[in-house]
């Protein structure tokens, strides 16, 4: 039989994506030598399985960690040139006869469970305001008041509901802003001052907004914005200390900046990384909130960022602007 007929037996092995590399170990327990490496395998150690027959195994997988893995049995997983493998030792009883060390590269799925991970993490956060919108509004509604006032709160409490509605419509599309259209700022100024009107007077906090512009953007992504930020100046700017939001036009975008009289912040940029808390940040925040303020801007075209101006913290961020002043 010709040496090419007799590998046939085994060319099932070239066909997995696993990379195999098939081993054993001298009688006595010996030196370790590859006895076989797949199509795999060569690919990912850079070695014809001619040249590596026969090898010891260190020579060929490089590396004291799968050396030893292969020594032991079990599996473990590897950071190698930004890849992330998962390797698995195949030993025969008392390590003697063939033994097999399989490597998958598990990177797309490792990738999938971080988005997975952070769309979570997004949504949780987002979720955490219209809930608390309606909790807000029946808990006034306990309450007896004139019919005029009743009804508004149930309108307000109709509307967190439509924003419910929406972001589990969202879970389908993605986070990008979909509903974009032309309104004035004021609208989602008023919406997020009638939402956080009751936090600013247990505070004390004086909340002011700027000049009315017309602008393009997802209205419901817009106020997620302003609250994340407002939120923050109300939370980390002195106690019954001025939270202002101001408005400018610029070019063809409005800036709009949330100023709070809060400590200088130290590094206003890993502050939009997901995850990450300011130095002065208390209580279990997940880190999301300025990460999907971030991601929410960049979505309509805009930018988020931290300066600091004069004596005052300022978040800002930019967002499509129609025809100037109102």
């Amino acid at each position: 039989m010709s040496p090419h007929g007799a590998a046939q037996p085994d060319r099932w092995i070239d066909a997995l994506p696993q990379a195999v590399v098939l081993y054993c170990s001298a009688p006595g327990g010996g030196q370790r030598t590859v006895q076989r490496l797949n199509a795999a395998a060569a690919r990912l150690w850079g070695v014809t399985d001619d040249r590596a027959r026969g090898r010891p195994l260190l020579e060929v997988l490089r590396r004291h960690t799968l050396e030893t893995l292969c020594e032991r049995g079990g599996e473990l997983e590897l950071d190698v040139a930004g890849r992330a493998l998962h390797c698995q030792a195949l030993l025969t009883v008392a390590g003697q006869g063939l033994n097999a060390l399989i490597v998958e590269d598990v990177t797309d799925h490792r990738r999938r469970e971080a988005e997975l991970r952070e769309a979570a993490a997004i949504l949780s956060h987002e979720f955490r305001t219209p809930v608390a919108g309606l909790r807000g509004v029946l808990e006034a509604l306990e309450y007896q008041m004139p019919p005029e006032m009743q009804q508004s709160f149930v309108r307000q409490g109709l509307q967190e509901v439509e924003r419910l509605a929406r972001l589990v419509e969202d879970l389908a599309v993605g986070f990008r802003p979909t509903r974009a259209r032309t309104f004035p700022i004021s609208e989602a100024f008023a919406r997020a001052e009638r939402l956080l009107a009751q936090d600013a007077a247990l505070t004390g906090t004086p909340l002011s907004f700027g000049e009315d512009h017309l602008v393009r953007a997802d209205p419901d992504k817009l106020l997620q914005v302003l609250l994340n930020l407002i939120e923050n100046a109300m939370k980390y700017g002195p106690r019954g200390g001025e939270v202002r939001v101001e408005t400018r036009n610029q070019g063809g975008f409005v800036e709009v900046a949330v100023l709070d009289g809060g400590a200088s912040v130290p590094d206003t940029e890993n502050i939009f990384k997901a995850h990450t808390r300011g130095a002065a940040a208390t209580g279990n925040g997940s880190g999301m909130g300025l990460y999907i303020v971030r991601s929410v801007v960049q979505g309509w075209g805009g930018q988020a960022w931290a300066e600091r101006r004069g004596d005052q913290n300022a978040f800002c961020f930019t967002l499509p602007s129609v025809a100037g002043l109102i």
